[in-house]
């Protein structure tokens, strides 16, 4: 059961981590969500919207946090 509450733990200071670089970025002026290389595709009844810059950057971000928390 102790497991479960570090892994609780672990996630719940990534999520942390994630949303803290999220808001450290919009606040420098780097608005995730409208990269350069974030794909917008508008039709007279539909949007597609795929954020490929922004994906790859929170998965870089998310992959260091993880890796310096499971480092012992």
């Amino acid at each position: 059961m102790s497991d479960l509450g570090r892994g609780l733990m672990m996630m719940g200071l990534v999520m942390l981590a994630l949303g803290g670089s999220i808001w450290l970025f919009s606040r420098l002026g780097l608005p995730l969500g409208s990269l350069p290389g974030d794909v917008v595709i508008r039709h007279s009844n539909y949007t597609l919207y795929l954020p490929i810059s922004t994906a790859i950057l929170l998965s870089l971000m998310l992959t260091l946090v993880v890796n310096v928390f499971l480092r012992r």
